[in-house]
């Protein structure tokens, strides 16, 4: 039913209980070398009706090569009598008659009530007394109930939504466009295969480590001078030796990150308007926790370098929550939904922390011209939100000037991302009523069109020759586009560039530091020594801590349904640091060797932190699962 989506938007991505060619319905695919459709029906509903057709022309272009495979989900709320025809499809299968009786059903015009379905019942010659303590059986009722559930597992709201090789179509649902998908051309692997990944909790995650890891032997093999050379190399835009002229490895930096604090804004100013920071009771814990967070590893950190290598305090403030909630995701379902979200919000809050820091401790040589032209650039994209501009042109185009006079001003430029994100305009959430009348007129009209042209007989005459063809495919388009605000496209387009691209260029770019420097210089141990104990230690007490305390004055409140050993592990997760950290250990020691041992300190420390919160998250998930079995 079209008023609740034609597909899961943001459900599963992968099919979670896979097709059983004994207990499902099955259609075809009687060769080797299969495809599957699998459709979440209603036979209520008028798009199913439409999809028929098209599963139906796939058929006989695929042959057995296609398997059709039919799962009910049907919609009583909006289509009365819905879970009754399902009820009645399950019990002619206990006759053998299931695709028989589908294919009648779906064949006949509606109206389709109960009368006209016992009559497609005597129609196929069942046995009628038995057919009636079918439907009405509790084998029958709970065979439905299981599709239902099982479709709501998949993320289905609405019907129909499909399933192809195990993997959610979301793509149009005409011909041609399913037939590419079903034949696997490799650009339709490649990119099956790229979206089943991505949506796996931890692929940024793994993506990051990858990447790392590969710095890392680079720097430390007879690639090293390779890699150097790659990432010292200068590229610039204009004249040489200008302005614009930087290394490989600022440009990663300063360039590519922009993306990511885009992302980050995005997420900060999500949470402060409709998530978990929007409540000022319910943002408060986090908040003071993520303080604490930065409080507690900065006071270890200088309390072992008092000296010149006292500005690498920030390094060991800075959580990756990339890796931290894809090790939460790693651990299962049994992890708290509470813990989960706050461990998200306090990485926003840690996120904003990260950002004053660069921006006020951490500045460049100010140049104060420079600044102000930022200051007019910030006011410009103040000025298109205002005036409620909705192009994303000169956002962009404004944003590359203000990337630009960060720079010359001597601000870390990637921090324009942060400034883009706070006034990309949003809208409210349209009426569905509105612009589901809008897409039904424009295909309607292209549809009489469409019927016009194959009564014509004109060979030469094509539909999208027709001058409705433009004002449908206008409106059909600006239907589409109302659904998400400027700031939603943006951060649907950019995030998996950044998870899998922006940060892994910049992990790979930073991370390459020489294992063998010389621990015996001066500063060398404190700074090793500072960073992991602020990781592994500092992070979590202060977490703790601060938590602990906003409790116990009732300023803040524990998540649901966490107890305190899965808060003190996720604490501990917390310790992970790669992206920001790395990025600060640069910004504290411009000079190179201090900035390496700080880097291998974030290596081991985000090592120990995460085996430490696996192993106490882990113990309490065995000691939750051993308790009910005991108890009983």
């Amino acid at each position: 039913m079209a008023d609740e989506g034609s597909v899961a938007a943001g459900g599963a991505v992968r099919l979670q209980r896979p097709i059983d060619f004994e207990t499902d319905h099955v259609r075809g695919g009687r060769t080797s070398d299969i495809v599957t459709v699998l459709v979440y029906g209603d036979y209520l509903c008028p798009y199913c009706r439409r999809l028929r057709q098209v599963l139906d022309r796939l058929r006989q272009a695929l042959g057995e090569r296609l398997a059709y495979v039919f799962r009910q989900f049907p919609n009583e709320r909006s289509h009365p009598g819905a879970t009754f025809i399902a009820r009645a499809t399950e019990a002619a299968d206990r006759q053998g008659q299931f695709w028989a009786m589908h294919d009648r059903i779906y064949g006949q015009e509606p109206p389709l009530g109960e009368k006209e379905v016992l009559e497609i019942a005597r129609g196929l010659g069942l046995d009628m007394e038995r057919f009636g303590r079918d439907v009405e059986s509790d084998e029958v009722r709970r065979r439905v109930d299981e599709d239902l559930a099982d479709g709501r597992r998949n993320g289905v709201t609405g019907t129909p939504t499909l399933f192809v090789d195990g993997i959610r179509y979301d793509g149009a649902w005409d011909f041609y466009s399913m037939l590419e998908a079903l034949e696997r051309p490799v650009a339709a692997q490649l990119q099956r295969s790229a979206r089943v990944f991505a949506s796996l909790p931890a692929s940024g995650g793994l993506v990051l480590l990858i990447a790392a890891a590969a710095a890392l032997l680079c720097a430390n093999s007879p690639l090293a001078p390779y890699y150097r050379l790659f990432i010292e190399s200068s590229f610039g835009i204009g004249p040489p030796g200008g302005m614009l002229t930087l290394s490989v490895g600022a440009w990663f930096s300063e360039g590519l990150l922009a993306f990511f604090f885009l992302l980050v804004g995005l997420e900060i100013r999500r949470e402060m308007t409709a998530g978990a920071l929007a409540d000022r009771r319910a943002a408060l814990l986090p908040i003071i926790a993520a303080m604490g967070g930065v409080l507690a590893p900065a006071a270890i950190y200088l309390a072992l370098n008092p000296g010149p290598t006292a500005p690498g305090w920030s390094v060991p403030t800075a959580t990756d929550v990339a890796f931290a909630l894809g090790i939460l995701a790693l651990l299962g379902e049994r992890v708290p939904v509470g813990l989960r979200v706050f461990v998200a919000a306090l990485a926003v809050v840690d996120d904003i922390l990260s950002m004053l820091t660069l921006a006020i401790f951490y500045p460049h040589a100010f140049e104060a011209a420079w600044l102000l032209a930022a200051a007019v650039a910030t006011a410009l994209l103040f000025a298109l939100n205002r005036w409620r501009v909705y192009a994303g042109w000169p956002y962009a185009v404004i944003t590359i000037a203000l990337w630009f006079t960060l720079h010359a001003a001597g601000v870390h430029a990637a921090l324009a991302g942060v400034i883009l994100a706070a006034f990309l305009p949003s809208r409210p959430a349209p009426s569905a009523g509105p612009l589901l009348a809008q897409a039904a007129t424009a295909l309607a009209a292209l549809e009489h069109v469409e019927n016009d042209v194959k009564q014509s007989g004109d060979d030469n005459r094509r539909i999208e020759q027709e001058p409705i063809w433009d004002w449908a495919s206008r409106n059909l388009s600006a239907a589409s586009e109302r659904l998400l605000s400027p700031a939603d496209r943006i951060e649907r387009a950019v995030a998996p560039w950044s998870a899998h691209i922006v940060l892994p260029l910049f992990a790979f770019s930073a991370t390459g530091v020489p294992l063998g420097v010389d621990l015996t210089t001066a500063g060398a141990q404190p700074i090793l020594a500072g960073v992991i104990l602020g990781l592994v230690i500092g992070k979590p007490l202060g977490i703790s801590l601060a938590s602990l305390l906003a409790i116990k004055v009732r300023i803040g409140a524990a998540p649901e349904g966490v107890t305190l050993r899965d808060f003190i592990g996720a604490a501990c997760l917390c310790g992970i640091g790669d992206t920001v950290a790395l990025l600060m250990a640069d910004q504290a020691f411009p000079q190179g060797l201090d900035s390496a041992i700080a880097k291998i300190g974030v290596l081991i420390g985000s090592v120990l932190a995460a085996l430490l919160g696996v192993a106490v998250l882990a113990a309490n998930l065995r000691a939750r699962a051993v308790t009910p079995a005991s108890a009983s």
